[in-house]
């Protein structure tokens, strides 16, 4: 279980993220959604290990994870929303550096890359520099990397970026797959059509503050509204979304 506790993050005099408190339990796709600038890809940062809270606690499995950091991300997997990747690599000889530093055995390590690469359908280029893969090839190996170890909490801001129509179902797949696995996923997204069909629970985030935190068919009873996208404009959208259409395409007119 990974719990959420207080934690804030400031900058300064400006507060990114005001006192969010939430548990992530095994088996469960949460969904973390927000406006840009809501704070969302520095709740994963702090999550991560990679930023400290300025107040506040991160606990997974009872203890305070900068009190366990090495242990602690040694099974956490974690996709950010920037593919950045030794470019100068091929695919092979990323997840092979991954997975080295993860520790994992060599005969294991070279199994693991040919499948995860097959599966992926990168096999095919597995000679060719990282440089010169698409942003959807690159996404494929962030997300191979993530799992290479088996993590026990996988974090994904935007992993859908850039892929096409079959891996997108794919990964979707494999979300359910790794939650029925008892696995912990936090998954920050935009596309609230992907969040509604895959993940069992949604939080969302206003101005550094939880809005809401419930399963997307509760939201949906609780506030009368049909569907994610009206409830996330319903809390968080501060304008007619509408009239702001119809303003730009009159703009185009002038």
């Amino acid at each position: 279980m990974l719990e959420v506790q207080q934690i804030a993050k400031v900058y300064g005099s400006i507060p990114a993220v005001r006192e969010l408190s939430f548990t992530l339990r095994p088996g469960e796709i949460c969904g973390y959604l927000g406006p840009n600038g809501s704070g969302k890809t520095t709740t994963l940062k702090m999550l991560t290990g990679l930023l400290k809270p300025t107040r506040g606690h991160i606990l997974f499995q009872g203890v305070d994870i900068r009190r366990q950091l090495i242990e602690y991300r040694s099974v956490l997997g974690y996709v950010p929303e920037e593919p950045h990747v030794y470019s100068y690599l091929t695919g092979p000889e990323y997840l092979q550096l991954v997975g080295r530093l993860r520790g994992i055995s060599e005969s294991v390590l070279a199994e693991k890359t040919e499948r995860f690469l097959r599966s992926l359908s990168l096999w095919t280029d597995r000679y060719a520099p990282i440089s010169a893969y698409s942003k959807g090839m690159r996404q494929k190996i962030l997300i191979a990397a993530a799992l290479l170890h088996a993590p026990k909490v996988i974090l994904l801001d935007e992993p859908f970026s850039g892929l096409d129509v079959t891996s997108s179902l794919i990964l979707k797949n494999l979300l359910k797959s790794l939650a029925a696995q008892g696995k912990i996923v936090l998954y920050s997204s935009h596309v609230l059509e992907v969040v509604e069909r895959v993940c069992s629970r949604v939080i969302i985030l206003h101005r550094g503050r939880v809005v809401a935190d419930d399963s997307v068919e509760r939201l949906r009873d609780l506030m009368k509204l049909p569907s994610l996208e009206e409830i996330f404009a319903q809390l968080v959208v501060g304008e007619d979304t509408e009239q702001v259409a119809w303003q730009l395409a009159g703009a185009m007119q002038l």
